[in-house]
């Protein structure tokens, strides 16, 4: 008897399995009409331990089991002699002498030759039936009723099979999968990337677990969509591989929330560098520059910031805009190096703008302007201005943003925002985030304008409070420097003055107000004055400290100040020194000898309740006496011994005049900008005996 009939049926039932494979042995018997059986395959051998000869001639009823009842097995072949299939369970007696519970299927099969049917009898271990009837019904019941999609696939990566879920994330039916890849099927949704994953799986054996196809499918053409993959190798019960079971589920919703969360972390960490970054200089041209750099690339890939011409002037603000606007420019990024940068203005250039021009409304309506969508029509009303939109958006801009900088409700300028990468044209939450960094920034370089103004007022303030014109009494020869403070950096209080006194004596007064700005230098030009007129009295420095004291104790505010008080007397060298915890005086002798001078150190003036001492020394004539404010000894990171010794190092360099002398020790102590005012003051004793006729 052929075996294609067994072939025809397997494959049927396996197809109407839809597609599941499992592991079964089959047993294949074929009786004539009467149940004698006439063969006896090898699968039968198998199951039962019966050999061909042993059960072929003999009636199907003996391999029954003893006990069982054999009317069961007689209407098998009975009733398949009618013509119709049956199916049933039997307990079969194995040839090892134990029951076996079979599941058997018989059909007729028609004998042209003998005019009769014989029997064809397909029989398997009813407990190992069960569990794989069992499994097939989980599996088709997951494939049908899952939300997840499912996908067979053979070895050369074609549908064999997709569920319902599948079908509806594809937006085509289940014919349109089969035979088919998905890279001809949906080409559009990264189809190489994960067919190479898939690829993967079924080379190597592992799983490839949660990689993302994104795009757009006939389910929903018009909107973006992303879901996590699965692929798991299919094998034969030989480890064979037979194909790939692909399980997809949409996390678009999952995917955009990261994506926000992702954009609120960032703009969180944009918003946390700009505290630091943004307006720590106190400087208008560097905070106007710091905010352009730090919003590309990651708000626009160009960026400017302009501020009021008048507020960059130093002036105060305008009475209005309705003859336009000018801007100064003080901010762009990136400087140099791109198509988009070269078409906008460098920086310091200042732009004039009609009352309609969109910077203009800007400024005036005190709101952001946004083109989200930038094209030839849209900049279209802006061309009678400027052709600069038109050519930007030759350039590549497609997304166009401008926000007024506001401070203290004052409008100072304007920031504006260009994005030429591919994606999205800037939205609401690009504004608001535009919208955040530019009120911080304005306010730091409102900030810095009003610091500026504080700074350059104070320095005006103290330059007039310092003396004019310093006339050294006979014998004294004098040299002084003021250096206030950088731009960066708040004028202090620092001052000095050169008195006549009776005798022919003179005195060196040096202080330093500790304070910064106007409030300072108004203290510092209180104590000058009163130095002065004190001066005059004849009074001891002791005294005149105390006096000064009270001046201090008489403030609103409590102030403390340093100060040092050098009598000399040139006709004998003599110097009453008297310190209230000001730097010493540094002295270079004729001979060559540079040293600091040991004085008692006192306390500063305003803490009270302290006595104040004097050191008298005398000096040759020629002796060079150096006094000095702490910012030219003083600085971050260094040491103050070591730098008192670089002062009287420098003092033993040959040395021209006092000019020079002061000149040196400036240049080379503070080679770049001072942290603080300096104040430095030299005297040379040159007795009238010492001096040629």
């Amino acid at each position: 008897m052929s075996e294609q009939p067994i072939e025809e049926l397997i494959s049927g039932a396996a197809q109407h399995a839809g597609g599941w494979v499992g592991s079964l042995a089959v047993a294949q018997v074929a009786t004539a009409s009467d149940g004698t059986v006439v063969r006896w395959n090898h699968g039968a051998q198998e199951l039962l331990g019966y050999s061909p000869p042993d059960v072929v001639g003999r009636h199907i009823a003996e391999l029954l089991h003893p006990g069982a009842d054999r009317s069961l097995g007689r209407a098998l072949w009975e009733t398949a002699a009618t013509g119709r299939g049956v199916m049933g369970t039997v307990t079969a007696w194995h040839h090892d002498e134990y029951p076996l519970e079979l599941e058997i299927w018989a059909c007729p099969v028609p004998d042209r030759r003998r005019g009769a049917s014989a029997v064809l009898i397909f029989a398997a271990e009813a407990h190992t039936t069960r569990r794989i009837r069992g499994t097939s019904a989980v599996w088709d019941g997951l494939f049908a009723r899952s939300p997840v999609g499912i996908g067979l696939l053979d070895t050369e990566l074609r549908f064999l099979r997709v569920n319902p879920a599948l079908e509806q994330m594809n937006g085509l039916p289940e014919e349109a999968h089969v035979g088919r890849r998905l890279s001809e099927l949906l080409p559009d949704v990264n189809a190489g990337e994960i067919e190479e994953a898939m690829r993967q799986a079924l080379d190597f054996g592992e799983p490839v677990l949660d990689r993302h196809r994104a795009g757009r499918t006939p389910a929903d053409p018009d909107h973006e969509h992303v879901w996590s993959c699965s692929y798991v190798r299919m094998e034969d019960p030989a480890g064979r591989p037979i194909g790939v079971i692909a399980t997809l589920a949409d996390v678009t919703a999952q995917h955009n929330d990261h994506l926000a969360a992702e954009a609120g972390r960032r703009r969180l960490a944009l918003l946390s560098e700009a505290s630091s970054r943004v307006g720590a200089s106190l400087d208008m041209e560097r905070t106007a520059q710091e905010l352009a750099d730090l919003a590309v690339p990651e708000l626009g890939d160009a960026v400017t910031v302009d501020i009021l011409d008048s507020l960059a002037r130093g002036d105060e603000p305008g009475p209005g805009l309705a003859g336009g606007v000018a801007v100064r420019r003080l901010g762009k990024a990136p400087l140099t190096g791109t198509a988009i940068t070269r078409l906008l203005a460098p920086l310091g250039r200042t732009l004039i703008f009609p009352a309609g021009a969109p910077y203009t409304q800007a400024i005036r309506a005190r709101q952001p302007y946004l083109m989200a969508q930038l094209d030839e029509q849209a900049v279209a009303h802006v061309n009678r201005f400027t052709a600069v939109p038109s050519q930007l958006v030759d350039k590549g801009v497609h997304s166009f943003m401008m926000v007024p900088l506001i401070a203290r409700d004052l409008v100072i300028g304007v920031a504006t925002f260009c994005r030429t990468r591919p994606g999205a044209p800037y939205g609401s939450e690009d504004v608001t985030l535009a919208g955040e960094l530019a009120t911080r920034a304005a306010v730091s370089i409102d900030n810095a304008r009003l610091y500026q103004h504080e700074h350059e007022t104070a320095v005006v303030l103290q330059r007039s409070m310092l003396p004019q014109h310093v006339t050294p009494p006979p014998g004294i020869e004098i040299a002084h420097r003021y250096l206030p403070a950088s731009d960066i950096n708040e004028v202090g209080g620092d001052w000095y003055d050169v008195l006549p006194l009776p005798d022919g004596k003179a005195a060196l007064a040096i202080g330093d107000v500790m304070g910064h700005g106007i409030a300072a230098a108004a203290v510092m030009g209180r104590l000058s004055a009163t130095v002065r007129a004190l001066s005059r009295l004849d009074m001891t420095p002791v005294d005149l400290l105390y006096q000064l004291e009270a001046t201090l104790a008489d403030l609103a505010e409590p102030m403390l100040a340093t100060f040092l008080f050098v009598v000399i007397d040139p006709a004998t060298g003599r110097c009453t020194i008297t310190r209230a915890g000001h730097p010493p005086p540094a002295v270079l002798e004729p001979d060559g000898r540079a040293y600091i001078l040991p004085t008692a150190s006192g306390v500063p003036l305003g803490v009270g309740g302290v006595d104040f001492t004097t050191t008298e020394v005398t000096l040759p004539a020629g002796s060079i006496i150096v006094l000095y404010t702490d910012g030219l000894v003083e600085g971050r990171g260094a040491d103050l011994d070591e730098r008192l010794t670089d002062l009287t190092r420098l003092l033993t360099e040959p040395q021209t005049s006092l000019d020079h002398v002061c000149d040196a020790l400036i240049t080379r102590l503070v080679p770049g900008s001072a942290d603080d005012d300096i104040t430095l003051l030299t005297a040379c004793i040159t007795p009238p005996s010492a001096k040629s006729p």
